[in-house]
């Protein structure tokens, strides 16, 4: 057989022998059973409505500043009332969600990459190199996560890209540990030893092998590491190294609504608060049942 049927088998082979009898339809319907899964998913469809398609019904100046109007109760005209600037804060609830939705998913898909990459490659190698890796890995685990988040955010200007870069680059470190031992048992399975004996090499067994059997477990985890990238954002909002003008983020609205608390400016707080909450808990629900749809399906 010549290298390149070599390859091509090599790349067929795990679609046959690793092929699971239930289809993704038991998935969605094991997911679909799940209450509180189902609730979640409610809950994110209805905040990221609320987020994109709510400017088109509610549209609002988020650039002028306006004076007259600042620091309103909620009324007539402004149904959440108005910020320190005059800002709708309706308004500014969609758009400071926007940007946490996008900053969230950015950085999770950065560090969910950066982590199923580093533990592959570590669960196939083995040895002494997966030994160094993970030693890397449980060094960095043991530094605390928001203290050098701080430090590189400090030194760098506040953007939704350098904040997705610098909340993902510190969270890729679980994802690493779960994709590693998830192919330390693949990778004594039979499509792995046979893709081996067709020629396939370490690049072509990751990518083309390993990481897609690992997917539900990546899957799960993004879940979760949307969730954490926002309660993340928003820790940095409130401490000041969040987004600056005319950009904005919840954090920052939560940040600049807690120094009006005296005042008993409770639009300022609640609402971003909320909002906060409730996305956070919806991921962790969507994450909860598609780790248990998941788990359902592998049996």
């Amino acid at each position: 057989m010549s290298t390149a049927r070599a390859e091509i088998a090599a790349e067929e082979l795990p679609v046959l022998a690793t092929r699971n009898p239930l289809s993704r339809s038991a998935v969605l319907k094991a997911l679909w059973r799940n209450k509180p899964g189902m609730a979640g998913v409610f809950i994110l469809v209805g905040l990221v409505l609320f987020c994109y398609l709510g400017p088109l019904v509610y549209p609002t100046n988020q650039t002028d500043v306006d004076l007259l109007n600042a620091a309103l109760a909620p009324g007539e005209g402004f149904p959440l009332g108005t910020d320190s600037n005059g800002f709708d804060v309706l308004g500014r609830l969609m758009q400071g969600g926007q940007v946490s939705l996008q900053i969230g998913l950015l950085a999770a898909l950065f560090a969910t990459t950066l982590g199923t990459i580093y533990g592959a490659v570590a669960g196939l190698v083995g040895g002494v190199v997966d030994g160094i890796m993970m030693r890397v890995v449980d060094v960095l685990l043991s530094i605390p996560f928001l203290f050098f988040v701080l430090i590189i955010a400090a030194r760098f200007t506040a953007t939704p890209l350098t904040l997705s870069l610098v909340i993902g680059g510190f969270s890729w470190l679980v994802a690493a540990r779960l994709i590693r031992g998830e192919v330390l048992s693949l990778r004594v399975r039979e499509f792995v030893s046979a893709a081996r004996l067709m020629g396939a090499s370490n690049r072509r067994l990751i990518f083309s092998h390993l990481i897609p059997n690992t997917f539900g477990v990546i899957i799960v985890n993004l879940t979760f590491q949307v969730a954490d990238s926002i309660i993340v954002l928003a820790a940095l909002g409130y401490l000041g190294f969040g987004l600056s003008y005319p950009v904005t983020d919840w954090g920052s609205q939560f940040s600049s609504g807690v120094t009006f608390l005296a005042a008993d400016y409770w639009w300022l707080i609640y609402p971003v608060g909320v909002c906060i909450v409730l996305t956070v808990l919806a991921l962790n629900l969507l994450g909860d049942a598609l780790r248990d749809a998941i788990e359902h399906r592998s049996l």
